[in-house]
Order: C-alpha cells, then sequence, then structure tokens
C-alpha cells in the first residue's frame, strides 16, 4: 500500500518538475510536501527564475509548506509528520532543510549515481549519509520511487557535457 502511495505522490512530483518544461539543463526537479494526504507545499526548481541559488524545488516547497501550516502553536512552520517527495535525491542543502523542518520521511525517485554529476556537489558528498548521522531518530528515507521515470528528466551519469553547460563546478 505505502507503494502505490509512493508513486502517487511522485507522479505529482513529476507534474511539478515538468510544468515549465522538461530540458535536462534547465534541472527540471519536482518537490511536493504532503501531510495527511493533502500536498501542503509543491515546487519546481526556481533558481534561474527568481535569481536565487538557494531556491530549489525542495527550499521553495519547504517555504509553502511552512506557510500552509504555521498557527499560533507553530509559528516556525515546523513540518512533523509530511513526507517530502522530490525527483531527485535532495542535494546537502535541502537535506538539512528536511532535517531542521522536521519531516518524517524523505521520499526521491532518481538517485545520485543515477544522473550527471552535475546535478550534485562537486565533492561527492552522499546526502544519505547526512540523515544516518542526524541526531534525529524519526526521519527515514525511501529511494528509487518512479527511478526511470524520475531518471528521464536528467542527463546520464556518461553524457559528455562542456563545462559551460554543467551546474556546479
Amino acid at each position: 500500500m505505502v507503494k502505490n502511495i509512493d508513486e502517487h505522490w511522485m507522479r505529482e512530483a513529476l507534474a511539478v518538475a515538468t510544468s515549465r518544461g522538461s530540458d535536462p539543463a534547465s534541472t527540471p526537479i519536482g518537490c511536493v510536501i504532503v501531510r495527511g494526504q493533502k500536498i501542503i507545499g509543491f515546487a519546481h526548481n526556481e533558481c534561474q527564475t527568481m535569481h536565487d541559488a538557494t531556491a530549489h524545488a525542495e527550499m521553495v516547497a519547504f517555504r509553502r509548506a511552512g506557510l500552509a501550516v504555521a498557527d499560533d502553536d507553530n509559528e516556525g512552520g515546523e513540518l512533523r509528520g509530511a513526507t517530502l517527495y522530490s525527483t531527485l535525491q535532495p542535494c546537502g542543502m535541502c537535506t538539512m532543510a528536511s532535517i531542521w523542518s522536521k519531516v518524517g520521511r524523505i521520499v526521491f525517485g532518481a538517485g545520485r549515481n543515477d544522473v550527471h554529476r552535475m546535478y550534485f556537489e562537486t565533492r561527492h558528498i552522499d546526502t544519505l549519509d547526512f540523515i544516518a548521522k542526524a541526531y534525529r531518530d524519526d526521519l527515514t528515507f525511501t529511494d528509487g520511487v518512479l527511478r526511470e521515470d524520475c531518471v528521464r528528466l536528467y542527463y546520464p551519469p556518461d553524457a559528455v557535457l562542456s563545462a559551460d553547460d554543467q551546474g556546479n563546478l
């Protein structure tokens, strides 16, 4: 049952990722944050449109979800009980934000070894180590949900790209 639920929400993330096109050069990452079977935040990568290097899909979705759940008892917009769905394994910044926002679970489709290195930090730090070593015991992850559908959004690991065509270099 969880697999079907995860696939449902990952399809939503895929729709968000491709809502403005699917050119792998534009890093079409999609993210939805779900709590109680309801999307409370969603976004695609908006670094170029917002002129903000931190406007990754997950970061924008965190901000929107935090606003959606904030109230007098939760002024910080903590996302306890929520699940983050992302078409690509979150980078270091987004993984740390997952820890700080207190989501309970991260689900992603394509992993760092499924795609070209341009989509990740050049030092090849595995962000899953952040989760394993986090001081929170209640954050879990599931990888590979609709992996093949997600992988198709990005350049493959062996793609030959000029340095000018690659981010993060």
